[in-house]
């Protein structure tokens, strides 16, 4: 590369980032954040169902409406059953929550019929909104202002169309009865002429039509929301909509702000202390990436609960991971002048912080698509916290390297560390026999299964549902909130929902853990009960089978890409560690007593990208290990890759474990699960990648010769003095 083009590449990534940068403090300053209703509180809707409707219909009403609130854009949602026919919604954040109700209450029954008399006198129904593929808001331009809703039939629902545009075409143009009138919950909202083209018998061929009525943009978009989310099964009533309080008191979000303040101040100490002036510019980056990753939420208009937070301060954590890769790297170059030895430490890591994220991408991206509430909202945190990561890493940390670290003597990279200078002294031949290492695998996945079958999983309100105890009381909400905890129940969500009235969500009750809660808010002041109902799963069966589905597809995905990647085998192998970090920390908390909610799925979905990031680490040193030394036996070869990564797993492990050290000791009971869920995740994830998926790798090598092989380079074309091609 010409020094013009290295100056003209410099230029651009100063320009990407101040742009980058400014935009994100404009955000930062211009924008409010929507915060969920842990924080702010938020509507709550109560629904009830026709009397006369069955489980299985109030079943299906309910996964119908938590379609709806998803079109809806509304992150982090509740919605539960509660007693035998009503339905629990609680919207956290909505600018205009009249509007929001009303479109979720709507039966919507969509149909379509042909027009029998001049006086709109309809036919029978001829189609139904159970044949609609997909319907769309759109405008065009060209024909003026006007909204209007596409509509994408199914192949046998397009048939039914093109019969009942035939029986109007027969009809000169002009008759009432050449029109088909689209009806929603029994009130026509069009009814359009046959296109003049149309012929008798033949009607309108194809599988789309428009649906005009002078909708507004609000309206078109409400009724093909509508109309996509399905009809609900039997009719709904809104008895109730009012604001509740946040479900978390100031008390329990100022231990968590303060968690993260701390953590955050270990891990830039830890950093510095290890990389000293390296180190600083990492800090800088860190914090560019906390502004970076912060204004896009706030762009996208994400809803920020408290778990989400306590994840997004996590984030920043796990992003010091490509920088110490970075960092390692350049370590391994020191006998290269600084600044080349830092380039090449960017292009040793570059392969490994591209693998890693994108299968991490393809994760949150398929769980963004496919599944729905919570899991969804986590898909778009980690895609936004991966893809700002990238930028701080690949282009803002090496502007900043560039031009700031100058001084081999300061700059940190310029010796080994502790971790180094351990590894320099051990034998890569450690993995020479990996069945003894998978036979102590299989030992501790076996423990750990005993405690899901001898202790059993102690599931959450979310998985179980619950008891809903309401009172009316003077009593503060912290009052009650401390009260209850002090009873037994600190997992307890306590909210105020109403002037004087508070509510108290739990796990399942008997009657006599009820009383001690109400004699408990007693003591604090005066107190009647309102109600009490049993309530249903937030998380229905529907949700989980989509997020089940989701995530093995997401693990598929990755599994693809590590074999076209590294090798099939390697892809193998990974998926197996995995699978043992997932059954390790569902066992151990089984082995706790600890509550698996949803807080708990959150912090489950960020070890599987633990887990997967750390191999896949490993596996691109293999790999390059493999290229140089291709006639190394290939546990030697793994056992070396492990080594020379490891500076890079402690020290990032180390940096993660201030913050999550923070949110365990100082976070509140969620929380801590929470932070408990992730280090265990941590220390799993890292074993797992030495216990099991370096030995199923090499295994799977002496029973399939052949993994991690380097492509083969073209042979390298010699030339004689006299320029004769040899």
């Amino acid at each position: 590369m010409s020094r013009v083009q290295a100056r003209q590449r410099m230029t651009g990534r100063v320009i990407t980032c101040l742009v980058v940068l400014a935009a994100a403090v404009y955000l930062l300053l211009t924008t409010a954040p929507r915060l969920g209703l842990d924080l702010r509180g938020g509507t709550q809707v109560v629904l009830e169902t026709q009397a006369e409707a069955d489980d299985e219909a109030t079943e299906r009403t309910l996964e119908v409406l938590r379609r709806r609130v998803d079109a809806l854009g509304v992150a982090e949602p509740m919605l539960a059953r509660s007693g035998d026919n009503r339905i629990i919604i609680e919207l956290p954040g909505l600018q205009d929550p009249k509007q929001a109700v009303e479109t979720i209450g709507k039966t919507a029954q969509l149909a379509f019929h042909s027009v029998t008399g001049a006086a709109e006198q309809l036919g029978p129904v001829a189609l139904t909104g159970e044949g609609v593929e997909e319907a769309r808001h759109e405008t065009n331009p060209q024909e003026g202002p006007a909204w209007f809703v596409s509509i994408d039939f199914r192949s046998d629902a397009a048939t039914k169309w093109e019969q009942l545009t035939g029986q109007a075409a027969c009809f000169p143009p002009g008759d009432p009865r050449r029109q088909v009138a689209i009806v929603l919950d029994g009130k026509v909202i069009s009814a359009p002429q046959v296109d003049v083209q149309a012929r008798c018998d033949t009607g309108m061929i194809g599988d789309r039509i428009r649906i005009t009525g002078q909708f507004s943009q609000a309206e078109a978009k409400d009724l093909a929301l509508l109309i996509n989310a399905g009809a609900l099964p039997v009719p709904v009533e809104i008895i109730e909509q009012r604001t509740v309080g946040p479900t978390l008191g100031a008390a329990a979000i100022e231990d968590s702000a303060r968690a993260a303040v701390i953590g955050l101040a270990l891990t830039a100490a830890f950093l510095m202390v290890v990389y000293w002036f390296s180190g600083f510019i990492a800090v800088l980056a860190l914090l560019c990436y906390a502004l970076v990753s912060y204004a896009a939420l706030v762009a996208i208009g994400a809803t920020l609960t408290l778990p989400g937070l306590a994840g997004f301060v996590l984030a920043i954590g796990m992003a010091v991971d490509a920088t110490v890769l970075v960092f390692e790297r350049a370590r391994e170059e020191r006998d290269s002048p600084l600044p080349k030895a830092i380039e090449k430490g960017f292009k040793g890591a570059l392969s490994a912080i591209v693998d890693s994220n994108v299968t991490t991408l393809l994760a949150a991206g398929l769980l963004f698509l496919l599944a729905s509430g919570p899991v969804q909202g986590f898909g778009v945190t980690l895609t936004i916290g991966v893809l700002a990561a990238m930028f701080t890493t690949l282009v803002l940390t090496r502007l900043l390297m560039h031009f700031a670290v100058r001084s081999p003597k300061i700059s940190g990279l310029t010796r080994d560390g502790r971790v180094r200078q351990w590894v320099n002294r051990r034998s890569p031949n450690f993995l020479a026999k990996p069945r003894r290492w998978l036979v102590a695998a299989a030992a501790a996945v076996l423990i750990a299964l005993a405690g899901m079958v001898f202790a059993g999983p102690k599931l959450g309100v979310e998985f179980t549902g619950g008891r809903v105890l309401e009172y009316s009381t003077s009593a503060d909400v912290n009052q009650v909130r401390e009260a209850v905890a002090e009873a037994g129940f600190p997992r307890a969500v306590v909210q105020s929902s109403g002037p004087n009235t508070v509510s108290v969500r739990t796990e399942p009750l008997d009657q006599a853990a009820t009383e001690r809660i109400r004699d408990a808010i007693s003591q604090v002041s005066q107190t009647s009960q309102i109600r009490d109902e049993q309530i249903g799963p937030s998380l229905g069966a529907e949700l989980r089978t989509k997020a089940l589905i989701a995530l093995g597809l997401a693990v598929a995905a990755q599994l693809i890409y590590l074999a076209v990647r590294f090798d099939w085998r390697l892809g193998v192998a990974t998926v197996a560690a995995l699978a043992q970090d997932v059954l390790i920390i569902l066992g151990i908390f089984a082995w706790l007593g600890k509550t698996m909610d949803g807080v708990f799925l959150a912090a489950l979905l960020t070890v599987i990208g633990y887990s997967v990031n750390d191999s896949v680490v490993v596996f691109d040193r293999v790999r390059e290990i493999r290229g140089k030394r291709p006639k190394d036996p290939f546990a030697r070869t793994v056992g070396s890759a492990v080594l020379q990564t490891l500076p890079r797993t402690v020290n990032t492990g180390i940096g993660v474990l201030f913050v999550l050290g923070a949110l365990l000791i100082l976070g509140d009971g969620s929380l801590a699960d929470f932070a408990l869920a992730l280090l265990l995740g941590l220390v799993a994830g890292t074993v797992s990648t030495v216990a099991t998926a370096g030995p199923v790798a090499i295994l799977l090598d002496r029973r399939y010769p052949g993994a991690a092989r380097a492509p083969r380079r073209p042979a390298q074309r010699a030339r004689t003095g006299s320029g004769a091609v040899v």
